[in-house]
């Protein structure tokens, strides 16, 4: 068996959660010792698609008449769909038909959670769908005094500095007008907002907020990866992620497998894996606001628990339930 990975328009979702998917993709498939290739041209058995741009509906088509076994991963939902771009609430209806259609077209979808699952399911697809984890490499987040010290010295974060990190597309769906609202509140607190996007593709009132419109507290300086990042996840004070609507959250997972303090807004794709025994859990400002205090006056600490819920999802876990997917897409 051989599968072929496909991510259409990679050099914009590289920095998103799909981008880091397929590399959790990549690396399930290693552990599993599962040959696999990202060349249209190759041979393989099986296409796991994980877009849904007119590329990706191409190789769908393509790969059917091949007679080849077609997987597309249920990322993308018409509820995650709004509150993004420019223009993205007038579109997300006719998005949400267009995903229907891909997904029932499919021999096979995974989608990462049993929320994204109820979602797809209720479009009226029949097409089988098995919820999967996107998985998290737990040695890649391990606590790491040098990444620490690598993210602190980056930023001029001073001895005794309290800080809190986020990590997201600049999406209002990510909850980012609640997360200056926050720091608004806690002047004495650093927020840092880690991740970007092309700011002409986001409503002007968004990008007035990372462009300046936010109090002095708060810095959007952009994507990173490696050690900054690793360290920002490990090293901050807590992980505030007041996100509105995910098919999973894999930031969510990177701070729990580094044993850092999690701030969550309370939304039903959590419900059965993450609840109030391993995060703090919000729906307004003043509960988040009161959830980082809590943290930094040291009168809770979740994280023990929330290492376990990552452990949970783990990439070995993951490795085995693709390849179970895989065979049984190849049975149909």
């Amino acid at each position: 068996m051989k599968v072929l990975l496909y991510l259409e328009g990679k050099a914009v979702l590289e920095k998103s959660g799909i981008g880091r998917a397929l590399s959790h993709q990549m690396e399930a498939l290693d552990l599993a010792g599962i040959p696999y290739t990202t060349d249209l041209l190759g041979d393989y058995d099986v296409v796991h698609i994980n877009t849904y741009g007119p590329r990706s509906w191409l190789l769908l088509k393509t790969a059917k008449r091949r007679g080849k076994k077609v997987i597309l991963h249920g990322h993308s939902t018409r509820e995650d769909f709004r509150n993004s771009f420019i223009g993205s609430n007038l579109l997300a209806p006719l998005v949400g038909k267009y995903l229907a259609r891909m997904y029932q077209q499919a021999d096979f979808v995974i989608t990462p959670s049993e929320y994204s699952k109820k979602l797809i399911q209720g479009y009226g697809v029949t097409t089988p769908i098995l919820a999967v984890s996107n998985g998290i490499d737990l040695a890649k987040y391990r606590k790491d005094p040098r990444k620490e010290e690598i993210f602190r010295q980056y930023f001029g974060i001073e001895e005794g500095q309290p800080v809190v990190v986020c990590a997201g597309l600049y999406f209002r769906r990510k909850g980012i007008e609640d997360f200056v609202k926050v720091a608004e509140r806690m002047p004495h607190v650093r927020f840092i907002w880690l991740g970007s996007i092309n700011k002409w593709l986001i409503p002007s009132y968004i990008r007035k907020i990372v462009e300046g419109a936010h109090p002095a507290n708060v810095s959007f300086p952009g994507y990173f990866k490696g050690a900054v990042f690793q360290g920002a996840m490990s090293g901050a004070d807590a992980f505030f992620f007041p996100s509105y609507e995910e098919t999973e959250g894999i930031v969510v997972l990177e701070a729990l497998a580094s044993h850092q303090q999690v701030v969550l807004r309370d939304i039903p794709v959590y419900e059965g894996w993450i609840d109030e025994s391993c995060a703090e859990l919000g729906h307004t400002v003043d509960d988040f606001v009161t959830s980082i205090q809590k943290i930094l006056e040291k009168q809770v600490d979740k994280r023990e628990a929330g290492y376990r819920v990552a452990e949970s999802r783990s990439m070995d876990k993951v490795s085995y339930q693709l390849v179970e997917a895989y065979r049984k897409v190849l049975e149909l």
